[in-house]
């Protein structure tokens, strides 16, 4: 018996046993009882179909030949979760063709998600961005390579209606942090993200419901740090913004710098990661690691079972946005993404512009 089911049942049994000679008010009541439970199992019904249908979202994956993997962040950093995804599905031989999508998010160069004020803003917008994807799309599964809207994506409308598969790179991250702190019990973890990515405090929730003290996250805030790294993520200016985040993050961490592992939890960041290492190295700190889930998000993607149902898998790549990607940008990421994977890098550098891709701005003036 469910517990919905005993709950129902427990309410009808405290009404008989508060009217143990039941008069004709009370026997007037008992339809209206009954029903309140047939009502319960019917919504425990749905409940438990729609679980199933979760469930059984990516068993239909699997089972196609051909698919569409489309990959959304909230400005570029997702490219590099892209970019792993398809040169490791050219090698898996899971399907005969796979076209990769790369949809951005964002919806505004002069200010993105972690400019606005209202939650529940950021919240309408990425509905919109996800049902455009969806429409323009048609995606058999939707990647999250961004932990600000993965932070998000459950209290979106969207989540609670779509059959497509989703994936989000926060449960990735938080396996990634909690494996490597239980390895190392005396150690620390500074969590490097965004403004909301901080502030939603979800990375911090999930490990402490895994049994690690709260004593043991440090979570650094890292402003405008997204967009100097997509302009030039070896720059100078990145640089100094690095080591100003470091420098403070290991100051608020204090005594004990000396076993920490850094969690960089924005898709952008690793980028810069030979910058993240010299800031530490600066300060006369070696981490036990830098941990970074951007690659590790995909390896649902590849189970074992599938592998090698065909002898290779054709793959393609398209980047399409709403804003537009100067040129700046491009040569910056770009040269990064081509070392990794030259489809993704050529797939940037011929992107689709779509000015009005999804609907944004009555989400922003309706709070105003």
């Amino acid at each position: 018996m469910t517990v919905i089911q005993s709950c129902a049942i427990l309410l009808i049994l405290k009404k008989l046993e508060k009217n143990r000679s039941p008069d004709k008010t009370m026997i007037k009541k008992l339809p209206i009882l009954v029903a309140v439970l047939i009502i319960l199992l019917i919504v425990e019904s749905c409940v438990e179909r729609q679980s199933f249908a979760k469930e059984d979202r990516l068993e239909h994956f699997f089972a196609k030949e051909e698919v569409t993997v489309a990959v959304t962040d909230s400005g570029l950093g997702g490219l590099s979760v892209m970019a792993n995804a398809l040169e490791r599905m050219r090698e898996a031989g899971i399907f005969q063709k796979a076209h990769f999508v790369f949809f951005n998010a964002l919806f505004s160069n002069e200010g993105g998600y972690n400019s606005l004020r209202e939650r529940e803003q950021k919240i309408r917008i990425f509905d919109s961005a996800l049902r455009s994807l969806e429409k323009h799309i048609n995606p058999d599964v939707i990647l999250i390579g961004c932990n600000t809207l993965s932070a998000l994506y459950e209290d979106t409308a969207f989540s609670h209606q779509t059959t497509i598969p989703v994936k989000g790179i926060i449960e990735a991250g938080v396996e990634l942090i909690a494996t490597n702190l239980k390895t190392h019990p005396e150690s620390r973890v500074i969590l490097f993200g965004t403004q909301t990515t901080v502030s939603e405090r979800i990375y911090e929730q999930k490990l402490v419901e895994r049994g690690f003290l709260r004593e043991r996250i440090v979570s650094q805030a890292c402003p405008d740090m997204v967009p100097y790294i997509e302009k030039g993520y070896d720059s100078d200016e990145t640089e100094m913004l690095i080591y100003a985040y470091v420098d403070e993050a290991v100051r608020r961490a204090g005594t004990g710098s000396s076993h920490l592992f850094v969690s960089l939890n924005c898709t952008h960041y690793g980028f810069a990661s030979k910058l993240w290492t010299k800031a530490f190295q600066s300060i006369g700190i070696t981490p036990l690691g830098f941990l970074n889930p951007n690659n590790r998000m995909n390896d649902f993607l590849f189970p074992d079972a599938q592998r090698h149902r065909f002898d290779h898998t054709d793959v393609s790549a398209s980047v399409i946005a709403m804003v537009p990607i100067d040129a700046q940008r491009i040569a910056s990421i770009g040269g990064w993404l081509n070392a990794v994977s030259p489809k993704t890098a050529a797939a940037l550098r011929n992107y689709t512009h779509h000015p009005n891709l999804f609907e944004w701005k009555k989400y922003v003036n309706a709070e105003k």
